[in-house]
């Protein structure tokens, strides 16, 4: 049977780990698309236009959000990133799952947007304060004020955690991938996503027909 991609979302406060997992889960399906977001921050070292994101000037991403041509977008710290629409709507309809590494207020648009029934949206939770700030120092990306920043941020995202379908405890990378690809297996299954269930009901309806005929 044909079905309906997935708009995977993965959210998460800085350090918790959505990043790596939603590498490993593009690890594990070839087929997945990522969302390229774009951004008005500016590159880091090591990342490349089109890969990581599309950096944009502050007016060029305005000019695209009044056009209605993002799927979803939010200022954080500073810089705004939005999902570009269109290549979201094709992949979908064309029975590909598109990955969303996002935070809670994209993750909120986009379930709340006309393509909302389709997306299953996960929140990773670190196991304990002192364990998110010791990853996000280990990265060696941020100056003290900035994982300050960001250690502050956290416990307003974390307080959105009941907005999500399914919330993982990221105590172990390997659990968690296993059952984060558990779930993401399962909901390819959901009904929503299986247009063509519509047509084969009624094709055995149609023979029970025939039978009693």
């Amino acid at each position: 049977m044909n079905r309906r991609g997935l708009l995977i979302i993965l959210s998460s406060p800085s350090g918790a780990g959505k990043s790596t997992l939603a590498r490993r889960l593009m690890r594990w399906d070839p087929d997945l698309s990522f969302s390229v977001s774009a951004t008005t921050r500016a590159p880091r070292e090591g990342e490349v236009e089109g890969r990581e994101y599309f950096f944009r000037s502050r007016e060029a991403f305005e000019e695209v959000v009044a056009r209605g041509d993002m799927l979803e977008h939010a200022e954080v710290f500073g810089h705004f990133y939005g999902s570009p629409r269109q290549p979201v709507e094709e992949a979908i309809s064309a029975g590909r799952d598109v990955l969303f590494d996002i935070d809670w207020q994209g993750g909120q648009q986009i379930r709340n947007s006309v393509l909302g029934k389709h997306t299953l949206s996960l929140f990773i939770l670190p196991p304990s304060i002192p364990e998110l700030e010791r990853r996000l120092r280990s990265r060696a990306q941020d100056t003290d004020e900035v994982i300050s920043g960001r250690m502050k941020k956290s416990r307003d995202e974390i307080s959105h955690w009941p907005e999500y379908d399914y919330v993982l405890v990221n105590d172990d990378l390997d659990e968690t991938e296993s059952k984060l690809k558990t779930i993401v297996q399962a909901e390819r299954m959901r009904l929503s996503q299986q247009p063509d269930l519509v047509d084969i009901v009624r094709r055995l309806n149609h023979e029970f027909e025939e039978l009693q005929s």
